[in-house]
């Protein structure tokens, strides 16, 4: 008897006595007058967030509703931020009870600066960074108080400790160079395992500290946009960490698509979108696989995940004033989610770019995924995608397995694409070894690669030391190799001319020189792409934007080549004056029309 009178007194003094509530972190943790998504959803993280009212000190910040969940260590309240309010810190005030807690929520006016949310376009030369491997400017944040990778001491797979401030360091050599737009790979926390790539997120409103700050990435940004260069975040809906917090903690049973210990493997079939005779099973396991069991994939059909997605990806354009975003992963993502996702991205933000990571070489497929192709429900609204396809056969045409004649092949399907002149176009990046690890030697063929690349439509990007011939290995943390001379004890600096090798400053020079030709003739960006199917394996095509005209010729033959000009009459006769813009020489056509090339070669000519 005495004991259930004990327990009716506990129950008693626990309905009487309420446990306080707790509020920890909300997310996002500030938002800005005159957004045009004005009515966010924040996520509270507390304790006994139960049976409680929420209001702002500020009336006009409307409450519109509060989500309490299974798990009340976590609420979501759904506000509405009117234009006509001040912009500083409100509190935001829980109340069960008699118990209060508040916590500050900052309202921030808009940065009014034109530098921001430019976007990208074929103008641009994109540089991809991977922060870690770049440079260290900060020795101090090299080792962080609770911050570990346990791939630490496995050959190549630990962190180099390169930052953001090695970066900033380094913005003029990318400015000298030639570089437009900058490509980091993610900068949020990865406080996991082999944690230096940036994809496995443990926190996504923070930038891992062993890479510097949120104000310190803010920085970056307006140090680049002060120099003319735009900034491009890569970001990841997908997935995130099986060390995030939520792992441990779930906000919601249907948080993530299943369990560490039950979840679907991912499918790689990316066609699968497109396939009219596909079963419904087959799009769930691409859609809600998991990469790796290390890699939790969201639940994103879950409206309160694709809320926390939406917005977190907004604080960081809003946040920092970037120009354009890579989506990763992009095909295995819930479909219909990131088409959202990405009309509400670019409503709030007209001029944005946003480029989807699409890893497939079959341009049939590749094409589907950008904005308003007919033949992909819905509509991804994507500018750009990554063409992955030119990439595939510019790399079997250095380890000569494809000739000229499969490049034009693979350019003659672009009325595939919606636009193809938008679509990013490379021969590495930081998943595939490098170009001149396919060319095994053969530098010639490599920047016979190069001049197509830079000379084609689309918008080129470069793999952070390829400007320097770093040939790598096919293992990823090898072919992620710190830039030589961006780290403390390096034995010399590769960003410097007079230390890099004859070899290095010839790739280097090469490829200045194509992003100066670039950026000194419009028609080699804005002009209209004309090609004549190869003959003999010599590739011959026009860049064409108003009255500026620009032959381009391939030869990927061992031995000097005539090339007959004559059946392209159309756009170069011989009373034209050609012009060798490598070497500012006039050339002329022989009687027949025909003008040689030397071998392995490609002929830049202006046609006046």
């Amino acid at each position: 008897m005495r004991k259930i009178f004990l327990i009716f007194l506990i129950v008693g003094y626990t309905t009487i006595f309420p446990q306080k509530i707790e509020i920890k972190k909300i997310e996002p943790e500030n938002w800005w007058i005159g957004m045009r998504l004005n009515k966010i959803q924040l996520m509270i993280y507390g304790k006994d967030l139960k049976s409680f009212k929420a209001k702002f000190d500020e009336p006009k910040i409307k409450i519109i509703k509060i989500h309490e969940l299974e798990n009340s260590d976590y609420a979501f309240i759904d506000i509405e931020i009117p234009k006509n309010i001040l912009p500083k810190s409100y509190k935001l005030k829980l109340q069960s009870g008699k118990n209060l807690t508040e916590f500050n929520f900052p309202i921030l006016k808009r940065e009014n600066s034109q530098q921001r949310f430019q976007g990208f376009n074929q103008s641009d030369i994109i540089y991809l960074i991977m922060p870690d491997r770049f440079a260290n400017g900060d020795v101090s944040n090299d080792s962080i108080k609770g911050y570990s990778d346990s791939m630490q001491k496995t050959p190549n797979q630990g962190r180099a400790g390169g930052d953001l401030q090695g970066v900033i360091n380094k913005l003029d050599y990318l400015k000298d160079f030639g570089i437009t737009s900058i490509w980091l790979t993610p900068v949020v926390e990865n406080n996991t395992f082999r944690s230096y790539h940036g994809y496995a997120a443990t926190d996504f409103y923070k930038v891992d500290p062993r890479l510097g700050s949120n104000e310190l990435y803010k920085k970056f940004v307006d140090e680049a946009h002060k120099k003319n260069l735009k900034v491009i975040l890569d970001h990841v809906a997908n997935h995130c960490s099986d060390d995030h917090p939520w792992i441990k903690n779930l906000p919601m049973k249907n948080w993530f698509n299943g369990t560490l210990d039950n979840h679907l493997e991912a499918n790689h079939n990316k066609m699968i979108f497109t396939d009219i005779h596909a079963d419904s099973s087959t799009i769930k396991q691409v859609e809600q696989g998991w990469f790796v069991r290390s890699m939790p994939d969201l639940n994103q059909e879950n409206i309160f995940v694709q809320n926390y997605i939406i917005q977190n990806t907004i604080w960081w354009i809003e946040f920092s004033g970037i120009d354009g975003i890579r989506e990763d992963t992009y095909p295995y993502n819930n479909q219909k989610f990131m088409s959202k996702w990405a009309d509400v991205i670019l409503n709030e933000y007209p001029k944005l770019n946003i480029v989807g990571e699409v890893w497939t070489g079959e341009v049939d497929f590749l094409s589907t995924y950008q904005r308003n192709n007919p033949y992909k429900k819905p509509n991804t609204f994507l500018p750009s995608v990554t063409d992955f396809a030119l990439r595939d056969v510019l790399i079997r045409f250095v380890e000569g397995k494809d000739n000229t004649y499969n490049i034009f092949n693979v350019l003659a399907k672009d009325y595939l694409y919606t636009d193809a002149t938008q679509l990013v176009t490379f021969v590495d990046n930081h998943d595939l070894p490098r170009l001149m690890y396919f060319a095994k030697g053969n530098i010639q063929k490599a920047k016979l690669a190069y001049d197509i690349l830079f000379t084609t439509r689309g918008i080129p990007q470069i793999f952070y030391g390829s400007e320097i011939g770093v040939i790598g290995t096919d293992d990823h943390g090898s072919l992620r190799i710190p830039f030589p001379g961006g780290f403390p004890n390096d034995k010399r600096n590769a960003f410097n001319e007079k230390e890099r090798s004859d070899y290095e400053n010839d790739i280097f020079n090469h490829l200045k020189n194509l992003i100066q030709l670039r950026k000194n003739y419009k028609a080699l960006t804005q002009g209209k792409l004309i090609h004549f199917p190869p003959i003999n394996d010599v590739y011959v095509y026009f860049r064409i934007y108003e009255d500026e005209k620009i032959m381009i010729i391939i030869n990927n033959n061992t031995k000097l080549m005539k090339v007959d000009l004559s059946s392209m009459k159309n756009y170069v006769n011989p009373k034209n004056k050609l012009v060798d813009l490598r070497n500012r020489k006039e050339l002329k056509t022989d009687e027949e029309s025909k003008i040689e090339i030397p071998e392995v070669s490609s002929l830049i000519l202006k046609i006046n």
